[in-house]
């Protein structure tokens, strides 16, 4: 007995393979070079974030291990450069190439949580301001637009600087991953609210929920169970360009010190460190984690477009 459904699994999970490997997403997949590149290489980046800890040579978050004498070395193929550290090293002796791999995983991190986080507050409140209109909807919708006439990082160094006045003194850096996920994911919601609005206020009007309605469905049942699953593909296409802009914005705002703490390798705190010794001559320290964050950003963002067309019937009648 336990066999025979073993088979019917092994079976169903293989059709559901062969269905997925015709599909029109997968074909066009295939025949996209550009992206299978792209694919590759944001799922490489992703994986040494994930596995830094086995990957990287050096653990930059251990002090002990810090030489200051090996502050400043250039890549290994530079002269005066060491074979131990290959991308060299920055201003306290840590191996940039250590430094640039957990620093990836902290930003895909503080992204990938804000983005969640956004997700989830923009597609309910999507969700029920198209759903259910009227005043919700009014008052749902001017809020968004208060929140948009704010920039993302004006908004997040707001938060920042209330959070310092707030919290005792010497407690920030424990408390800036949740300060900068909070203030990333404020400012993040609110495509999601609109866009899912937009969505739900064509699909409430499809026989499918007027027949939902008639045999008394619950308004939350609808929305979550009915709505919300017709109305995924423009969320997840705005969620894989989403998760590029927060990456940005921590960047951008550990780069103007107010981001994650200075002894924690991010990106945008390499790029900082980096760029107050770049006329100096110490170029890689400036230059390879800047490097990793467009090569990182840019394959999601072309990840994102060609998931936008794919899933666009539009644009797929056309070709």
């Amino acid at each position: 007995m336990e066999q025979k459904e073993n088979k019917g699994i092994a079976k169903s999970l293989k059709l559901k393979l062969l269905r997925f490997w015709d599909s029109d997403l997968f074909w066009r997949f295939r025949h996209s070079p550009a992206i299978i590149i792209s694919f590759i290489v944001a799922l490489g980046m992703l994986l040494s974030a994930i596995f830094a800890s086995y990957i990287a040579p050096y653990n930059p978050f251990d002090l002990t291990s810090f030489d200051l004498s090996n502050a400043f070395l250039p890549p290994a193929w530079e002269e005066g450069g060491n074979s131990s550290f290959i991308l060299g090293t920055d201003d306290q002796g840590r191996d940039l190439l250590s430094a640039i791999l957990y620093g990836l995983r902290v930003s895909l991190e503080i992204g990938l949580s804000s983005v969640a986080i956004s997700l989830l507050l923009g597609v309910s409140l999507g969700l029920i301001s198209g759903y259910l209109g009227g005043i919700t909807d009014a008052v749902i919708m001017r809020f968004c637009d208060v929140m948009l006439s704010f920039p993302a990082i004006l908004l997040a160094l707001l938060i920042d600087g209330v959070a310092r006045a707030v919290l005792p003194e010497g407690t920030h850096d424990e408390a800036s991953y949740a300060v900068l996920i909070f203030a990333i994911s404020l400012s993040g919601w609110v495509k999601y609210a609109r866009t899912v609005r937009g969505s739900t206020l064509q699909e409430k009007k499809r026989e499918y929920v007027q027949a939902a309605q008639v045999f008394g469905v619950s308004k939350l049942r609808i929305m979550f169970t009915h709505i919300l699953p017709n109305v995924l593909g423009p969320i997840l296409v705005l969620a894989t360009v989403q998760i590029a802009t927060a990456i940005i914005t921590e960047a951008t705002l550990s780069f103007l010190g107010v981001g994650v703490p200075p002894t924690t390798p991010s990106l945008g705190t390499l790029i900082r460190i980096g760029n107050e010794f770049l006329f100096s001559g110490e170029w890689w320290i400036t230059i390879f984690p800047g490097l990793t964050l467009i090569i990182f950003v840019l394959t999601i963002n072309l990840l994102g477009d060609w998931l936008r067309d794919a899933l666009n019937p539009k644009l797929q009648a056309q070709s």
